[in-house]
């Protein structure tokens, strides 16, 4: 038998050949997604396990290892009615993620990361003290607080926007996630990141 008819090995397990693609909630590609700002590309992490237990909580900096999804979950938990309620928080996001489906016909999870991209704000202002008094002076934002700073509006969106009203917060959460990826100024998040860097502007 002469090399060229000699069958080329298996893959290794765990190869990108042997890997099944798994789906976020069992519906959706996380694949092929775009990214259009690559200062926060690292940080915004794509997979399809939307909950980790908890796996990177002792160590400084996991929270970028951790998939967008499962972070938008728990900043969503970070109010009086979803602490420690991850189960539902992670209810609200598929639901949102289903709602987003049917409005835009798009992958939801690609809308996530555009969203995310365009909530980070790039400059906001801290206060130096000079003999006493206080000074507001610009400032460039870091990527991963960018990040940290889009999860947070989008949070406090949802939150505002289902709070005594008869809004779901799943739908409230879609809206949010649509207006900011079509960067929409009437949606709470970008209504932030601008007012955010308007101030950083006034200090320069």
């Amino acid at each position: 038998m002469s090399e060229s008819d000699t069958p080329e090995p298996d893959a290794p397990a765990g190869s990108d050949e042997q890997e099944t693609d798994a789906l976020l909630f069992g519906v959706w590609e996380t694949g092929d997604i775009a990214y259009t700002d690559p200062s926060t590309q690292r940080y915004i992490n794509v997979t399809p396990i939307a909950h980790t237990m908890g796996r990177h909580a002792s160590k400084q900096f996991q929270k970028s290892e951790i998939s967008v999804v499962e972070r938008l979950i728990n900043r969503l938990m970070q109010t009086e009615e979803n602490t420690g309620k991850k189960q539902q928080a992670m209810r609200i996001v598929r639901d949102a993620f289903e709602i987003v489906h049917e409005d835009t016909k798009e992958n939801p999870v690609q809308v996530l990361v555009t969203a995310v991209e365009n909530a980070a704000p790039r400059e906001e202002t801290v206060r130096l003290k000079y003999g006493g008094i206080s000074v507001p002076q610009a400032v460039d934002v870091a990527p991963q607080r960018r990040v940290d700073q889009a999860l947070k509006f989008l949070a406090e969106g949802t939150y505002r926007g289902s709070y005594k009203t008869p809004t779901s917060a799943a739908q409230a959460l879609a809206t949010q996630l649509m207006g900011a990826a079509d960067y929409d100024v009437g949606t709470y998040a970008i209504n932030q990141k601008e007012e955010a860097e308007r101030v950083a502007a006034a200090a320069r």
